[in-house]
């Protein structure tokens, strides 16, 4: 019998690897804001309109980098939205007032964007059912490591280069990053030359002596309209609409939660900030790995996702409320950890959907609406922040915690039964 090749695994570790120097860049500007705050005269409310110029294009990005990835394909699609999002974020060091970082952070958000719908789409090339979940939680794993990653070397970073210097090396990361990618992601499954019949067989869950080149698909993909006919592509959109502005809130507020709430400088934040990150990681990894146990044992693919993205959320909002308590930051990094390592677990599942419900050429695409939602939700907590947490983040943790049924409402309500449904190609 044939040793199967394992090309799939390092496209997804090239992925991971891709999503850590996402996560690097990105959290550059909270780590260092007190600094550059008190630098060019910026407030809280500065801060969060950065914040919403950057998520207001990054859900443009979503949107066009899904429905990009669908034409070009994702060896191309990936290599463009790194390089952009590395050009982006260099240009940074010549920010120098709350304009040109505006500028600067929707150029960022735009091509940032492209990593999700690319991941998702080539997580439903590359890997079968059984192992879909697991091969997202490596990619989400890559976000959660570029998260623990960044506010110590950020810190480091910027106690030897300042904020300038830290700006520019950072950007460097993303083209030393394409020239592999590149080398090792030279087509996909079907024509991939390291890629040999066991592995192609597994791909596309059929045994090995049936398989020649993958079923052909439509030359175009479906219009908005059809993909959004179907119940199940509501269902994944309201899940990302709900669910996303948890991880947001951390993600662009913890640093300065920590400096905020604690006092803490910004080599403090570099200490604590990212040990949430850590159970958001081991969350990726777990849920991922549970999903495709249940199926490998006989569950269901939709039995499967909804149990374990029950489970997730199951975790997370106790922990929310657990957060509002805490009045020690060890205590409370640890309980945000929990809240993320329940939101990893939850969140993996649900971006499997698309590929799970849908053919290749409506994945990258409809994760990209899936994207808009998440910024769409993620929007709304950004612009309540300021406003709710001039004593405490107390109201803040409710309010999101209160997002997780409605979470699991659209998953086991308006979704449906998770299965295949067809999409006919957009004429034209």
């Amino acid at each position: 019998m044939q040793k199967r090749s394992a090309v799939r695994w390092a496209i997804i570790a090239m992925i991971a690897v891709a999503t850590v120097i996402n996560y690097i860049d990105r959290n550059a500007l909270a780590v260092m804001w007190p600094e550059i705050a008190g630098e060019i005269g910026a407030t809280k409310e500065d801060y969060a309109l950065l914040v919403t110029i950057f998520m207001l294009f990054y859900a443009a990005g979503q949107f066009a980098f899904g429905r990009l990835f669908d034409r070009i394909g994702t060896r191309l699609g990936f290599a463009w939205s790194i390089g952009l999002w590395s050009i982006s974020i260099a240009l940074h060091a010549t920010a120098s007032s709350i304009a040109s970082f505006g500028i600067f952070r929707a150029m960022l958000g735009v091509s940032e964007a492209g990593a999700w719908p690319g991941a998702v789409k080539a997580n439903a090339e590359w890997f079968p059912p059984k192992e879909r979940a697991f091969a997202q939680g490596i990619f989400n794993a890559g976000a959660s490591i570029g998260a623990i990653v960044s506010a110590p070397l950020i810190a480091l970073l910027f106690l030897s280069l300042g904020w300038k210097g830290t700006f520019l090396l950072i950007g460097a990361l993303g083209f030393i990053w394409v020239l592999p990618w590149l080398v090792i992601y030279r087509a996909g499954p079907d024509k991939h030359p390291w890629v040999n019949a066991a592995e192609r067989a597994l791909i596309l869950d059929a045994p090995a002596e049936t398989v020649a080149t993958p079923e052909t698909e439509p030359a175009k993909a479906p219009s908005l309209k059809q993909m959004m006919s179907h119940r199940q592509s509501w269902g994944i959109v309201l899940a990302r609409f709900f669910l996303d502005p948890i991880w947001w809130l951390f993600v662009s507020w913890l640093p300065i939660y920590l400096a905020e709430t604690f006092s803490f400088d910004i080599k403090q934040i570099g200490i604590f900030a990212w040990v949430p990150f850590v159970g958001a990681m081991l969350g990726s990894l777990f849920g991922g790995w549970l999903s495709g146990r249940l199926i490998a044992s006989g569950r269901s693919i939709d039995r499967a996702r909804k149990w374990v993205i029950t489970l997730g959320c199951v975790i997370m909002a106790p922990a929310l409320l657990g957060a509002v308590l805490a009045d020690d930051p060890t205590i409370a990094v640890l309980t945000i950890a929990a809240v993320l390592f329940g939101f990893q677990v939850a969140i993996g599942n649900i971006q499997t959907l698309p590929g799970d419900v849908f053919h290749g050429k409506s994945v990258g695409s409809l994760a990209g609406v899936g994207g808009m939602a998440a910024v769409a939700g993620t929007l709304i907590t950004t612009w309540l922040v300021p406003v709710m947490t001039k004593v405490s983040y107390a109201p803040i943790f409710i309010l999101v915690a209160a997002l997780v049924p409605l979470c699991l409402v659209a998953i086991w309500v308006v979704t449906g039964r998770i299965e295949k449904v067809d999409v006919p190609s957009a004429r034209g």
